[in-house]
């Protein structure tokens, strides 16, 4: 197997003389860039008066001292920390923002891929510089830079005061570092090029706040080499806390910035140690190998009965270690239990088994395992309306199965069944639980189950929780099709890994289903009122789903986190989300509404928030999003 790739990080130089000289340093310590001052800090330009105004020579350095592809790659541009476009000065406002301009053209010019600068306080000391930040990245086509928006971990106030004795930093209200990149990124309307460096404090704030964190487009960490200890060997190190912290981040595939001076023997040195927390971490799971590379990506659900499944689609999900090994021990213990029925009955027939939506064949291999595992004779009909998928039953059939099982190719709603079955299995289940249409298909064959038979699941259960997530919101929205309202995105669930997120409140049971259904008038459609509360200060961005089944009595299948099936990878959760995020305080109630409404021909979701805000109901009458029956 491939080593992990190291760790991303850069050196921070707070100035340099020689630009070649501090590439050098950093490249032999194996750094991969280094984050710089754009223009020298001493240098301090006049626009309006002054005796600097009409200073002659060049205010930067030249382009021509790197190539292109090195301007591209090694560099990160610091703005000016002299700059300060809100002064309430109007002469030192004026040239601040001239100065600003000044410094993102020639960012501009040289393709640098990023610039950075810190944020020193809420909106209120920042509201011009986001205002030019987003007319430069929001309004300007050719600005492909990303903005790197440094935001200490902890409130500087807060550290200053914990030094004090005679006051009680516990108590007194200071504002979370947070809410000032919330409301710079909500004034700048979410763009995707303005992300965060986040600047490590000595003292860590609690665990929320730093899982909050994990819900931002977090870019790089930036870690002061004050923050380091040194061991018994003389190494710089991070405490335990910082670890676990560092790690979490890593999930996000961050970058790292080491800044401050060099407080041990070589400055490569905390490269090393973070390359160690680096490929420490690196998880090798199965749900991680199968996730690698889908991390935060959106999908459309499969509709399995409106279109015909791949056969690369169905090879994915046969991977899967313990889907089927929990349906054949379901079946197991169902032919057991029927097994002693039959005894005492004296009844010597084989146990029908039907396996409705067959696919390529892995619940009919399961059911054949499990009846040699109970030793009990079945009689197996597979039946799939795929065309190909039937071609590859048939093949097994033929070189494996023979008169075991009976291939059944039409749908299963439209079958004739020439026996009633004992036991039913299908695996219908979509990542909502409900969302693949299960229940209808189940419906419109359960008349072919006996009245003592057994259904395999037997039940499912939808689950949905309030989630946080820039990214998500982002990549809704840039899902823009020309013969599609520019909201219907926002009206549709996706199927997505979600990894880069902050869960508000612990997910709560929804929907409900249950098989066979024995109602004397059946009905799927659903309505659930859920009522959740905000931990802390966070932004609403829809709704994660997920969902539990029930195989056979105490056998059972879960994608819900707190009951996550181990190693089990089949699907994905399902993300619901809303136009326009919705700003939380700490104790809001959130209280949401879904509705799965069905007619003759489809399947929908609505879903709509009564509080904290009430907003407009989404895809009303299935307007942007259906599920074709």
């Amino acid at each position: 197997m491939a080593a992990p790739k190291g760790a991303s990080c850069g050196l921070d130089f707070c100035s340099i003389p020689s630009l070649k000289d501090s590439l050098h340093i950093a490249n032999s310590s194996r750094y991969q860039f280094v984050t710089i001052p754009i223009v020298n800090p001493q240098f301090k330009r006049e626009f309006i008066s002054g005796s600097a105004k009409n200073r002659p020579g060049p205010w930067a350095r030249s382009d021509m001292i790197l190539c292109s592809s090195d301007w591209n790659t090694l560099v990160v541009g610091k703005l000016s920390p002299h700059i300060y476009v809100d002064a309430q000065v109007p002469f030192v406002a004026k040239n601040s923002e001239e100065a600003l301009s000044q410094e993102l053209a020639l960012a501009t010019h040289l393709g640098l891929c990023a610039i950075t600068f810190k944020l020193k306080g809420n909106l209120d000391q920042n509201m011009n510089l986001a205002r030019i930040i987003f007319d430069k990245i929001g309004a300007t086509p050719h600005f492909m830079t990303q903005v790197w928006v440094q935001i200490p971990m902890e409130n500087p106030m807060k550290q200053a005061y914990s030094y004090r004795e005679d006051v009680d930093v516990d108590s007194m209200e200071i504002e979370s570092t947070w809410h000032w990149w919330n409301n710079f990124r909500v004034v700048c309307d979410y763009d995707k090029k303005l992300i965060v460096a986040l600047i490590v404090s000595h003292d860590l704030p609690d665990q929320n706040e730093i899982d909050r964190w994990l819900g931002e487009p977090v870019k790089c960490l930036i870690i002061p080499t004050t923050v380091f200890i040194t061991n018994k060997r003389g190494f710089p190190v991070l405490s335990k806390a910082h670890q676990i912290m560092v790690k979490k981040f890593c999930a996000f595939d961050v970058q790292f910035v080491i800044s401050g001076a060099n407080r041990h023997e070589n400055i490569a040195i905390y490269l090393h140690y973070i390359d160690h927390l680096w490929k420490n971490w690196q998880p090798d799971g199965p749900i991680e190998r199968f996730a690698r590379g889908f991390e935060d990506y959106l999908q459309c659900p499969l509709q399995p009965l409106m279109d015909n499944l791949e056969s690369g689609t169905y090879e994915v999900f046969e991977k899967d270690p313990i889907k089927y090994a929990e349906y054949q021990s379901a079946i197991q213990n169902a032919l057991t239990d029927l097994g002693l029925k039959k005894k005492q009955l004296n009844d010597k027939e084989p146990i029908v088994v039907m396996v409705v939506g067959a696919g390529r064949g892995p619940l009919v291999r399961a059911a054949l395992n499990a009846s040699i595992n109970a030793k009990q004779k079945i009689k197996v009909y597979a039946v799939e309306k795929n065309p190909n998928a039937v071609l590859t039953l048939q093949a097994l059939q033929q070189e494996m199965w023979k008169d075991l099982v009976t291939i059944v190719a039409c749908d299963m709603r439209e079958w004739n069944a020439p026996e009633k079955s004992d036991i039913l299995v299908s695996e219908l289940l979509g990542s909502f639980g409900d969302n693949e249409l299960s229940p209808e298909c189940l419906d419109g064959v359960q008349q072919f189950l006996k009245d003592d038979g057994i259904s395999i699941p037997c039940s499912y259960t939808s689950y949905i929780a309030p989630v946080q997530s820039p990214r998500l919101y982002n990549e809704v929205r840039g899902c823009k099709e020309k013969d599609k309202h520019p909201l219907a995105h926002f009206e549709m669930p996706y199927v997505v890994h979600l990894q880069n997120k902050y869960d508000i409140d612990l997910p709560q049971p929804l929907f409900t289903f249950y098989h066979p259904n024995r109602d004397a008038k059946v009905d799927n459609s659903r309505y659930g009122k859920n009522t959740f509360k905000a931990k802390q200060d966070c932004v609403l961005h829809g709704f994660s789903g997920y969902f539990d089944a029930v195989l056979y009595k105490n056998i059972k299948i879960s994608i819900e986190p707190r009951t996550h099936s181990p190693r089990m990878f089949s699907w994905f959760p399902i993300f619901f989300p809303i136009k326009d995020p919705i700003t939380l305080k700490a104790n809001d109630e959130i209280v949401s509404h879904f509705w799965r409404r069905c007619n003759s021909k489809n399947v929908w979701y609505e879903w709509t928030i009564e509080k904290p805000i009430p907003i407009p109901i989404h895809n009303p009458c299935g307007r942007s999003s259906l599920i074709g029956l």
